[in-house]
């Protein structure tokens, strides 16, 4: 076992046994995103460097300490993606998407790729549900896609998420604020960290982001961007918080929410969870109304916003709150013999063929191995096929949780299982 090769740090297996708590999460949001009018898109698992450094910003921590990035054979700098958003927006530019009617909504379930150090609900390789909405700046659809993700965590019984919303304005009234704020934080140049001494000169406002206790503590009586919005992005946020308080949204305004990126502007908002450690973001996102020019595009106002999927399920483990295991399943056909192994492979298809999940024996097991395999996997039923059963063309059909036994014809065994199946059904919606 020692030279057996493992995985790597800051990556995790997701095994046959916990697959199902993906599933359950995945299922509920796509069906989500689909009521909201979102359709599935799937890019490249890596992307050309520049797409990053243009959309992401070549400031940002993303960029700058946390991007696998490496060089082809052709020397071509190539860039695992660190998030969603621009590879998903370079496929709405690059394929004219756009052409298709806006807005045009989009939704995916991806990996990315950070190189930072692992801890709880954080890895190198995480998995991600994003959306994103290409193509309108009206503040109903902040509030959509505020209420959208709102909704998909009440569905889940996260009832103790809170959403915190800020607005850091358009590129226009951000110049002043940054002057305002350069002008602030000068004063405490001798105890900002290296990393914000450098953002001090490219972009101030992502030191209010910092999470060094001295950083923080300064930034706490800092300017506040709310302070220096202009009437445009004053009345937007105005409409977007109306929007929250007519659908029964409950939020708080936090100034010092700025995001990681340097593509947001207007609305940004937080899902924060104090279950979960220091690293209690559920869910982030906001307004990015330059990232398609950015990109080489016309002017595209857009927004959206990603979720972590190894941190939902990390809460909702802390919640106690359990995922429902999946359905076990509905058939085992045991055989004795070989002729009854043949017949029973293929009652099992016949069994599939009508929407049952069935299994037989596939390993060369004795008869009482193989209903200690039939109990281990849950099976609802069991049946005993053997010579018998093969001369008189019938067979029982026992019920695993019942011990009731029910009498089957071979020649017309997928009906009347189904039947079973029905029944059984019917039984367990009584008795609910």
């Amino acid at each position: 076992m020692s030279d057996i090769i493992r995985k790597i740090r800051g990556t995790e297996d997701i095994l046959p046994k916990d697959s199902y708590r993906w599933q359950f999460l995945e299922g509920i949001m796509t069906s989500r995103a689909a009521a909201y009018g979102y359709k599935e898109v799937r890019t490249p698992v890596f992307e050309q460097t520049s797409l990053f450094q243009r959309g992401v910003g070549e400031t940002t921590d993303v960029v700058q300490k946390e991007m696998y990035t490496f060089s082809t054979k052709g020397d071509d700098s190539i860039t695992l993606r660190p998030e969603g958003t621009a590879g998903v927006a370079r496929a709405f530019l690059e394929h004219g998407v756009y052409n298709d009617g806006l807005p045009s909504k989009q939704y995916y379930l991806t990996t990315c790729y950070r190189y930072e150090k692992p801890q709880a609900g954080r890895q190198r390789e995480f998995h991600q549900f994003g959306v994103e909405i290409f193509g309108t700046q009206d503040p109903a659809a902040d509030a959509e896609v505020i209420c959208m993700i709102d909704g998909l965590f009440k569905q889940l019984g996260l009832d103790k998420i809170r959403l915190e919303i800020n607005s850091i304005g358009c590129p226009e009234c951000r110049a002043a604020y940054h002057a305002r704020l350069k002008e602030y934080f000068e004063q405490y140049i001798d105890r900002l960290c290296g990393d914000c001494k450098g953002r001090l000169e490219r972009n101030p406002m992502r030191i209010i982001d910092c999470k060094v206790p001295d950083c923080k503590e300064i930034a706490k009586n800092a300017p506040r961007m709310l302070d220096y919005l202009c009437d445009e992005c004053k009345e937007h946020f105005e409409s977007v918080k109306q929007y929250l308080d007519t659908a029964g949204v409950a939020y708080e305004i936090n100034p010092s929410i700025v995001r990681g990126l340097d593509y947001y502007t207007k609305t940004v908002f937080e899902f924060v969870s104090d279950s979960i450690g220091a690293q209690g973001t559920v869910c982030g996102g906001g307004r990015y109304d330059g990232l398609i020019e950015e990109l080489g595009g016309s002017h595209t106002p857009s927004l959206g916003c990603a979720m972590g999927i190894e941190r939902l399920l990390l809460l909702m483990e802390n919640s106690g709150i359990e995922i429902p295991k999946p359905e076990t399943a509905d058939l085992y056909i045991a055989s004795m013999g070989d002729s009854a192994r043949l017949k029973a492979f293929a009652l099992a298809e016949q069994a599939r063929s009508c929407g049952c999940s069935a299994q037989c024996d596939i390993v060369g097991r004795g008869l009482r191995p193989q209903m200690k395999y039939a109990d281990k996997i849950g099976a609802k039923f069991s049946m005993v096929i053997g010579d018998n059963e093969i001369a008189t063309g019938k067979a029982e059909v026992k019920n695993m949780q019942t011990g009731d036994k029910t009498e089957v014809s071979l020649e017309n065994f997928a009906g009347e299982f189904s039947s079973l199946m029905i029944q059984r059904l019917a039984e367990n919606i009584a008795n609910m």
